[in-house]
């Protein structure tokens, strides 16, 4: 159960940093962490605050910390893995590896929207064998990347950032409004599976085949990615939506060398989590990353004592961002 409580702000530790949070950013892991790992199994603390993102103010700076000092605008993000005290709160202390500066012409509403989906983005679309480690502009020229559900958190990232860095954008939706926020985001080729025959779609747009899957449904989607990807081509799966098991057809992935990449940020290591915060930093300051209605990702926000209906309407599958308004900026 969640509950607002008013408590003394502590002190930095070393390593640490203690961050006035502006806006903290809920994520569907949020809601799903408070269920423990298992139904019936305790959390990992007695309490825990949660929210794995956020975005504020440096307020005060722990022993051995370097790059940061007070009144630095900064985004954050695992804040709340392996660690009891996440971003839903107006103090929180965190680990100096898991802050990162905001670029002055940020919001810090985007600073929020970053971490899980952006930082899981950047993963899906640098772990191709033939594509890059890293992003930027010009990174994916001459690549085609399919992101299954462009109107997600993630599909949008995944949408922008593979615009940014220069590929072709497919996604696939399941209806007009959601067509139209993918089409915000920027993707160049939005098709409806609900309303066309998929795999023509996307065959008609990628006679070769789309070298890159961002997938966010892999049981559900293994046939049709069998039928679209090139050869080389890899699918990087993040979420398990629609089934954790799939079937797929050894013969005919052996004939395209294809390659399946799974991925869990909260394990994939500290030198991706770097470069990934890094290549999103560039984004973001290229103006690449921009979040709103208007950019294909709505925002809901809540107060910081409403912080339960924000976790319940992500449970609920709000389309977009919902984001707690926690201080004044």
């Amino acid at each position: 159960m969640l509950r607002l409580v008013e408590r003394e702000a502590p002190g930095p530790g070393a390593g640490e940093v203690r961050v006035r949070i502006v806006v903290s950013g809920v994520n569907p892991t949020d809601w799903k962490a408070r269920a423990g790992s298992r139904a019936g199994q305790p959390l990992p603390f007695a309490e825990v605050v949660p929210n794995q993102d956020g975005a504020g103010v440096v307020d005060a700076v722990g022993p051995g910390v370097v790059g940061l000092t007070v009144g630095d605008r900064v985004w954050a993000y695992l804040a709340a893995h392996e660690r009891p005290t996440g971003t839903a709160q107006e103090f929180a202390i965190l680990p100096a590896d898991r802050i990162v500066h905001l670029p002055d012409a940020a919001g810090f509403e985007l600073g929020a929207s970053l971490g899980v989906p952006a930082m899981t983005a950047h993963r899906a679309l640098t772990v191709s064998e033939a594509g890059p480690s890293r992003l930027g502009p010009g990174a994916l020229d001459g690549r085609t990347v399919l992101v299954a559900g462009g109107a997600g958190a993630v599909g949008h990232a995944a949408i922008q950032l593979a615009r940014w860095a220069g590929a072709t954008v497919i996604t696939t939706v399941s209806s007009p409004e959601k067509a139209a926020l993918a089409t915000a985001a920027g993707a160049h080729h939005v098709v409806d599976y609900r309303a066309t025959d998929a795999t023509a779609a996307i065959r008609a747009l990628a006679p070769d085949g789309v070298d890159q899957v961002v997938e966010v449904s892999p049981a559900r989607n293994a046939e049709l990615n069998a039928r679209v990807i090139a050869n080389h081509g890899s699918i990087a799966v993040y979420a398990t939506d629609g089934g954790g098991e799939m079937t797929l057809d050894v013969r005919h992935h052996f004939a395209l060398n294809v390659r399946y990449q799974f991925l869990l940020l909260y394990t994939v290591g500290r030198e991706a989590l770097t470069a990934a915060a890094e290549d999103i930093v560039h984004a973001v300051a290229d103006g690449a990353l921009p979040v709103g209605e208007d950019a294909g990702l709505p925002l809901t926000r809540f107060p910081l004592e409403r912080a339960a209906a924000a976790h319940d309407a992500v449970e609920a599958g709000t389309i977009g961002k919902v984001l707690i308004d926690v201080s004044a900026a």
